[in-house]
């Protein structure tokens, strides 16, 4: 095969896997990828600094609250407002349980290993009863605490599917929808990452016609933290590329994933 032949081969070859990778699902409107921006414990910063950024361009976020959140307690009437203006509010428990034997910081009565399965259950029933006290709504999605997804021992994720739509945990971008489980969506913790490596999460989501799902915690400022300047380079971002991406709160896109595959 001569030199030009071979070139022309590879090039054929990379515009297959390229269209392949993004005819493997059908986003609406002829997006190449899914992205949601979720958010952890019911923090004010997320009020005050996420929410007012994911308006500026139209966005809407998921935010799985703990019911023990001192900002669902003092600032209850703004959390419905958000709900109202289409932001999702996600079950993250009570009490924020997670295994003790991988995270130091778990009180000895939130550890999910002296949890029983019933007792998470019965939990997640009320934290549901919570919620639906803000915003209304009974179909609900659910966050993994720590992305742990058992309890004194036993595996509680098929159990869940009762009582949610879907559920979260942390993981890669997926390789392909193929088999894809939204009760194991995986999304992407962020951790003082620049707004060049979040753009590039959507990249890599892109190329392969998959999904992004952004987990972040604070943002401006505290734990798990995404700084205010590039959660809005993210957000800007995407907006000036909006055309390639299917972009709605973890409900909307796991229903759409769940009716398409």
């Amino acid at each position: 095969m001569r030199t030009f032949e071979k070139l022309f081969f590879v090039f054929m070859v990379s515009v297959f896997l390229s269209v392949s990778a993004h005819a493997q699902f059908s986003w609406p409107n002829g997006a190449k990828a899914a992205v949601v921006f979720t958010y952890d414990d019911g923090l004010d910063c997320h009020l005050d600094v996420a929410v007012p950024q994911l308006d500026e361009f139209g966005f809407k976020g998921t935010f799985y609250c703990t019911g023990n959140s001192q900002s669902l307690y003092n600032r209850t009437d703004d959390w419905r407002k958000i709900a109202r203006n289409g932001h999702e509010l996600g079950n993250h428990t009570l009490f924020h349980p997670c295994d003790g034997n991988k995270a130091g910081w778990v009180k000895p009565e939130y550890d999910l290993n002296s949890y029983s399965l019933e007792q998470l259950l019965e939990e997640l029933k009320v934290a549901n009863t919570l919620l639906k006290a803000i915003d209304g709504k009974e179909n609900r999605t659910f966050a993994y605490t720590c992305s742990d997804i058992t309890a004194g021992g036993e595996d509680f994720s098929g159990e869940i599917q009762v009582l949610f739509t879907a559920a979260r945990r942390d993981g890669p971008i997926p390789e392909t929808m193929e088999g894809y489980d939204v009760f194991q969506a995986t999304s992407r913790m962020v951790n003082e990452n620049s707004a060049d490596e979040l753009i590039a999460t959507l990249e890599e989501a892109k190329r392969k016609g998959t999904i992004a799902v952004f987990m972040f915690h604070s943002v401006g400022g505290g734990y798990l933290n995404v700084g205010a300047e590039e959660h809005h380079a993210l957000l800007q971002y995407l907006n000036e590329h909006r055309e390639e991406f299917y972009c709605d709160t973890f409900f909307e896109v796991m229903q759409y994933i769940s009716k398409n595959l």
